[in-house]
Order: structure tokens, then sequence, then C-alpha cells
């Protein structure tokens, strides 16, 4: 089969196989990580110690300590028989693994361990009790007195000095509080918030009693169990959030006056340095404005809005306020009202300063990661190399000179030391699997810490591809092409096509296999070409990119894959006829799309934990693509892929988790159902007690499955 096209094709870089003997074939348990000699190495649980210039990581069940200073010095300052041998009076802990742990001073870490904080000084071997906790405590947070805030079952309580404090009291069903809200939109990580000095706790208190109960099945049970959850569905009934305020020292609860309106979002939450204020991002139901409000702390009144922000489609705050370092009324706020995510500053009193962009250009800041001592410049990561790279950079506040930090091409990511001095710069690339350097905040390296070219140096893998090409519009699209082993240009290849195509997930990078995983390797080296683009859609290509697909999710999303396949099919190693397509979450929903909306172009595919119809899906993310079923019925009836069920003429294997709490298992059941209804055979599985992640040995099961698949109708 052949499709016509005029795609203009961009090489970016190709990731050859090593020219050494290569024999080595992986397994679907290699494909799930069991294997870890395929792993990149890395430098486990790495840290800088408190109040100097030293840091350390775990290696062979030790903690290696390193130097700044001397590249040769590595001290092992603790073992596995260390943690084995402590004891809290006659109690012995039985550590059998080393403890994920936090330097407190230079020679002090503090871990958890069964409900206690503890605290052990690395040189005279004194092991202290700090702070214990009651058993099934979650969602826990430290304040910086070492107090916890934490939750059991849906009530919040602090541990001070092993006191137990009670902060909320509610019995009745369905008011939670102390936890994540909003679904985990808008940035949110979690639920409670201490202030800088930890004399105050803000959480949210989210009533979901108007919210109806929607229900997942426990077959374990003899006579199955209900499993109610909460799950707002698109224009249906909200959750209501509130932001409550506990003082320590009062013991009593306020909650912030965040207007009459409770049909709205709050994130961003963010304590002023002097514990004076509290700022909250104030989000309305349609997704399209925002408040930046401040608030009293001590009274919760309402002082003004520091700014808002509008937009024709959405606006999506993610992140919270960085007060800058030397100047407590000033803050670094992210935006992308200029078409590209950028820092600008502001006042607090809500005047914009003369030169209010710290950054600008066709770029997107990732992440803020921090001021350097003098408060005068800001490291941040960032796409200013490349859409697909991420480099780490620093920007002076006064003459907002840009500059880049890191050299090599491919990902970075960056662990400063306490005092903003230098960093170890963790990457990888096309070129290699893993590097750690020691750098300087100039740039300049000080000394490679550890290097893994490649870890499946002895394994038989075809060629890797990065390139662009360009849909019908012109719009440039990053993919990712992956050749069979022991490639053959005399051989027409079946194709394997992987799909995601959704927001806030960038398939195609600069970094190690390209940013494939071990399946799609496993799936070249059994003789598929493996694919995968990044439609429009998807982040790091600006606002526009991204906003395209508003009100109109699928379309958009399948014209750039279609030109995706159109450059797959002008390959003579390409047979057009042996295509089979694979996708999970919103890339279920692009495989049954792109197959019920192009009979005879996929011979096979598999769609895992589809979204069918926008309608069944919660109402953060929902609603802020498709704004509500009310308010767009065009765009939810064309996306709505029970109207195309009559269309199937290919081999559709639908897999869902049963307990899926994130794409509800009635999406796939009711495409079952519209396909009896239509007289057309679909292909089914289930996992009984796997979720939205099939994980463990049900994902082994999964991955050979899919393949099996796959491969039993595109074999010839």
């Amino acid at each position: 089969m052949k499709r016509l096209s005029l795609i203009l094709i961009g090489i970016l870089m190709l990731i050859a196989p090593p020219l050494w003997a290569q024999d080595k074939v992986l397994t679907f348990e290699d494909a799930i990580y069991q294997n870890r000699n395929i792993l990149p190495k890395r430098l486990s649980s790495l840290s800088w110690q408190s109040n100097s210039q030293n840091f350390s990581y775990k290696e062979n069940g030790k903690i290696v300590l390193r130097s700044i200073s001397d590249q040769a010095k590595a001290d092992t300052i603790l073992s596995l028989a260390d943690f084995a041998d402590l004891a809290l009076g006659e109690d012995s802990l039985k550590l059998s693994r080393i403890p994920g742990f936090s330097w407190t001073e230079k020679n002090e870490i503090t871990f958890n361990h069964e409900n206690m904080l503890l605290k052990f000084n690395t040189k005279t071997k004194v092991l202290e009790k700090l702070n214990t906790w009651e058993e099934g405590a979650e969602n826990s947070q430290f304040s910086v007195n070492n107090d916890l805030a934490y939750t059991l079952g849906n009530n919040l309580f602090i541990a001070k000095q092993s006191e137990k404090i009670t902060v909320t009291n509610d019995s009745v069903n369905g008011i939670v509080n102390g936890q994540s809200v909003h679904r985990s939109e808008f940035g949110i990580t979690n639920g409670i918030f201490w202030s800088p000095k930890g004399n105050a706790l803000a959480f949210y208190r989210n009533d979901q009693t108007m919210v109806k109960d929607y229900p997942l099945v426990d077959i374990t049970a003899r006579e199955a169990e209900v499993n109610n959850i909460k799950y707002p569905m698109a224009g249906m009934k909200n959750e209501v959030v509130k932001l409550g305020i506990f003082n320590l020292n009062t013991q009593e609860t306020l909650f912030v006056q965040t207007g009459d309106s409770v049909d709205h979002y709050l994130t961003s939450i963010t304590w002023g340095p002097e514990e004076k204020y509290i700022y909250i991002t104030v989000l309305n139901r349609d997704q399209n404005h925002i408040w930046l409000n401040k608030y009293n702390a001590e009274d919760g009144s309402f002082v003004h809005t520091i700014l808002e922000e509008e937009a024709t489609t959405w606006v999506e705050p993610e992140f919270p306020m960085y007060f800058l370092k030397d100047k407590k009324d000033e803050f670094i706020w992210f935006s992308e009202r200029n078409g590209w995510m950028h820092m600008y500053i502001y006042k607090t009193n809500g005047q914009p300063l003369e030169e209010v962009a710290l950054t600008q250009g066709e770029w997107m800041v990732n992440e803020f990661l921090g001021f350097d001592e003098s408060g005068k410049n800001v490291f941040f990561s960032s796409t200013k190399e490349s859409p697909i790279q991420k480099h780490i950079y620093s920007v002076n506040i006064k003459s907002k000179k840009v500059k880049k930090l890191t050299k090599e091409h491919g990902t970075h990511n960056a662990v400063f030391s306490p005092n903003m001095q230098f960093f170890i710069d963790s990457y990888s690339s096309t070129d290699v699997a893993k590097v750690y350097t020691l750098r300087n905040t100039k740039g300049k390296e000080v000394y490679e810490l550890l290097r893994d070219e490649n870890p499946l140096k002895d394994y038989s893998l075809g060629e890797t591809t990065l390139g662009i090409i360009e849909n019908e519009e012109g719009i440039e699209l990053h993919y990712r092409m992956i050749k069979p082993a022991n490639f053959d240009t005399a051989v027409e290849y079946p194709v394997f096509y992987y799909v995601y195509g959704g927001p806030h997930a960038q398939l195609v990078t600069d970094s190690w296999m390209g940013g494939a995983n071990i399946f799609m390797q496993l799936m070249a080296q059994k003789g598929y070409v493996v694919f995968t683009l990044d439609n429009r859609g998807t982040p790091n290509r600006g606002f526009a990119f991204e906003t395209a697909i508003h009100r109109k999710l699928g379309k958009y999303e399948m014209e750039d894959q279609l030109a995706g396949v159109d450059f797959l099919l002008e390959q003579d190693f390409v047979d057009g006829d042996r295509m089979g397509i694979q996708g999970w979450s919103y890339g279920g929903f692009m495989t049954t799309n792109l197959m019920l909306s192009n009979p005879g172009l996929f011979k096979a595919g598999v769609a895992g934990g589809p979204v069918i119809d926008w309608q069944y899906y919660e109402i953060m993310y929902g609603e802020r693509y498709m704004d509500t079923p009310e308010q767009n019925p065009e765009g939810y009836k064309n996306a709505n892929l029970l109207e195309k069920a009559n269309q199937l003429e290919d081999h559709l294997l639908i897999i869902h988790g049963a307990i899926d709490p994130t794409v509800v298992w009635q999406h796939s059941l009711a495409f079952v159902q519209k396909a009896i209804k239509e007289k057309k055979q679909v292909d089914y599985f289930v996992y009984p007690r796997s979720e939205h992640n099939v994980r463990g040995i049900d994902r082994a099961h999964l991955l050979e499955k899919m393949y099996l698949y796959i491969d039993g109708h595109l074999k010839k």
C-alpha cells in the first residue's frame, strides 16, 4: 500500500550500532528492565553534603564521599554493615540495605525507618531519634523543624517531637484533607505546604460529596467487592477545594477567602518568605483565565490580585512563585503568554518591573533550578539549543544575558551544591548512555565522575535515526526510526508504529536510544522498522503547536501521524502491506482512531487503556482540551470513537486494566458493545487487577501479548 505525499526530510542524527561483535538478543524480561546489566549505569542517591564541598552517592553497598578539590579521593564513609549494626537502645533496626538519606550537617544524615525519623553521625556513629509517627501515615511532608505532616484516611495530622496533633477530624465520606487535588493537574503534586519557618501548615480540603461514586470492582474476594472512587466526568459536577492554614502556636485552622465561586481550581500555592502572606493561583473552570492572588496568612483575607492571564484556548499554571534571594517583594513567574514558556519578574504589589521578561525567544524554559549565592543569577533548564535537547543555563537578572553551562548535545539534568557554586551534570544522548560530570557554575568541567558509553554493546541492534519531516502545512515534526537488526537493503520489512501523541509527552528526544525503550529495540531485533513521531499537541514546541488541538482532539494529531506514515511508505525497505500500530492511554485513543479512520492502512493494532469517548474522561484534563460536552458538542462527536466503530476493517486488540482509575474501564467496554451492535469483530483482553499502568508480572505478559498479536497478523 502506498500513499501519496509531499514531505521534506531533514536528518538530525544517526545512532549507529557499534562496530564490534554483536550476537546477544533481547528478551521480554529485558524489556521490563529485569536485566539491570542493560540499563545505563547511574550514581544512586547522589546528594551534596551540607556545609561542605563534598558530595556522596551509593555504590556497591556503601556510601562514597567525593571532594570537589581532589578527583582521586573517594572515601567510603558508611557501608551496609554500619547500617546493619544500628540499634536504638536494645532494639536493632535490622536494616538489610542502605536507606535513602539526607545530609543535615557535614557529618550528619537523617533517614526514615519504621515510622521514625533518625539522625546518624557518620563520625561518632551515634544514632538519635528525632520524631515518630503512627503506622500507616501517607502523603508525609517534613517541615524545617523536622515536624511531620501526614494523612491517615481522609484526615491530616502532625507529629511534633513524637506528639500527635490532630489538624482535621472530618468524618463525612468525600471530605478529604491534605491530599493532592484536581486529579494532580496544574502542577499539583501534594496537598501539604509547610511555611518557610515551620510555624504554619497550609493544606487542601477537598469536598467531593457532590461527585458521584464511580465503581471499581475487586474480583479477588469470593463475592466481588466494589471500591468506589470519585471521578468527576467532563461537564458534570466538580469537587470543591479550599485551602486551610493551621497555626502550630494557636492550634487553630482558618480557611483562605478564595471567593464566592467554588467552581474553580487552586494551584501554585506559595508561602511568602516571612510567612505573613500566602499566594494562590485561582483558575476558572473554563481554564482560560487565572488570577494570582495575595492573601493574609493570619486571617485568610484577600489582599489583592498581583496578575491576571487569559487565553482563547487555555491557561495552564504549573509552577509556584520563586522569590528573589535579595528582594522579598519580587518573584519569578512562569508564563506562556507570549507563545513560549518563559520567566518574568513581578512585584508582590502587582506592579511589573520595567523589564519584566527575564528570558525570551522561541524556546521553552523547562525548570527553575535556583539562584547563585549573590542572588543576581538564575539557573534553569531549557530547550534553547533544540526542542529535543535539554541544557542547563544561567541568566543574569539585571542584564538578562543567558549563558549555556552544559556542553555536549543531549538531555541534561543538574544537582547543585548547597552554595550553588558547583553542579553535577548528568546527561545522556544519542551517543552515550550516561555521563556524570562535575562542573562549576560558569560551565567549566572540574572532572568526570562516570561514563557509560553503551550497556547494549554486545546486543544485535538496528540503526536509530532521529529526523524531521514536514506535514502538509509545512510544520516540522520530529521522528525516530529504528531499522531492523542486520538490516538488508534488499528486504521489505514490516512496521511497528508506536504512537502516543497527547499533551505533556515528548517521545523523540536527544537522549539514550533517542528516547526509545527496550521493547522497541526488541521489536527491531525481531525484524521490524520501529517508528514514532511527535505530533502537534505535544510539548516543547511552543504554545501554538500545543494548542492546535483545542476542541478538536484527534484531528491534527492524526493528520501529523499520517504524514509520518507517508514518509515511511516512501522508503524502499518498508512493506506498506504489513504495518502494525500500538499505543497506550492517549496513544490507545490515537491507535483506535487511526485504524477506524483509515481502514486498510494498518493491518493490525493494539490499543491499551484507550480513551473512546471524551465525555467519559475526567473534568480537569478533558475540559482543558475540549471544553464541556455542552460547550463543544461537535468536537466531542468528532472525537467519539463509538461513532466510527462501524468502520473497523482490520485486526484490533483492545487491552484494559479492570481497575483503571485514569481511563476507566467503561471506555473500552462501551466500544466492545458498539462493535457487537455493528457486527464488527474486535479482539479484547483484560488485566483484572491492573490499573492504568500495567506493572510486574502483568507487564511481562502484556509485552509478549502485544508482540504476538502484531506479529501473528503481519508475518508473511
